[in-house]
């Protein structure tokens, strides 16, 4: 399991760093956590059609207890983990490679056979708007439209995907192995989103080739509105960047 080998290289750049407060909440769930260098803001989407019944094994809260559970089967303590290892990566990510720009500029005219995991309507309009050919997967009914296939298709269609661009909530969904082993023809495969803070070389040799995510500039502002549940109030915090893994 991709997220188990993850955790083992997070649990050690954990040391020295401190868990300073948590929330499982919409639309995030979030970690912040502060070292000598200052402090750091990990998220991960919440997924609360993925949720169900629960028992909460975390009886001290720490940095390290969410880490070591980020390959969990409760979604809950998943979700944590991913935040709480996306908080230490923040904390050690250097931006010096990085584009500050948006995943769309990534994919060069000759992309072939588009492959969109989770329904991102901009991002989807924008794409047909430059000519591309793309194929939509959906696991939550809710976000399906007349465009999306079932994320079941998965299995079959990916195989024939020159390009992939996956929701970094396919991390927390436990999808992202399925995902690498069915799209092994694609050239491209970005994980985007929030939830993809990760450290580059967390992933190197995994076929994924770049993360298009958020690094949190305010950390007040964007915490402020991760506790009122904003999307927009978490996101004006912050600054999106692209940076190549392999």
């Amino acid at each position: 399991m991709l997220l188990t080998k993850i955790k083992r290289k997070a649990l050690k750049l954990a040391s020295g760093l401190e868990l300073v407060d948590f929330g499982f909440a919409l639309p995030y769930t979030w970690v912040l956590l502060k070292g000598p260098e200052g402090r750091a803001l990990g998220v991960a989407m919440t997924l609360p059609e993925e949720v169900q019944r629960y028992r909460n094994s975390i009886s001290e809260p720490s940095l390290n207890a969410f880490i070591e559970r980020a390959d969990s089967l409760n979604v809950i303590e998943r979700t944590l983990g991913l935040a709480a290892i996306n908080a230490v990566s923040q904390y050690h990510i250097d931006l010096s490679d990085a584009e500050f720009t948006d995943v769309l500029e990534l994919l060069p005219e000759n992309a072939g056979k588009v492959a969109l995991i989770g329904n991102m309507p901009p991002l989807a309009k924008a794409l047909r708007g430059r000519g591309f050919e793309v194929f939509i997967f959906e696991r939550n009914p809710k976000l399906w439209d007349k465009d999306t296939y079932s994320d079941a298709l998965e299995y079959h269609l990916l195989p024939e995907m020159d390009t992939v661009v996956a929701s970094a909530s396919c991390l927390a969904n436990g999808t992202i192995d399925l995902l690498l082993d069915r799209a092994k023809k694609a050239e491209l495969f970005v994980l985007t989103g929030p939830t993809g803070q990760l450290l580059p070389e967390f992933l190197r040799g995994t076929g994924i080739t770049h993360l298009a995510s958020m690094k949190v500039i305010e950390v007040e502002r964007a915490l402020l509105g991760l506790k009122l549940g904003s999307f927009r109030g978490f996101e004006e915090g912050n600054r999106k960047y692209v940076v190549r893994v392999e």
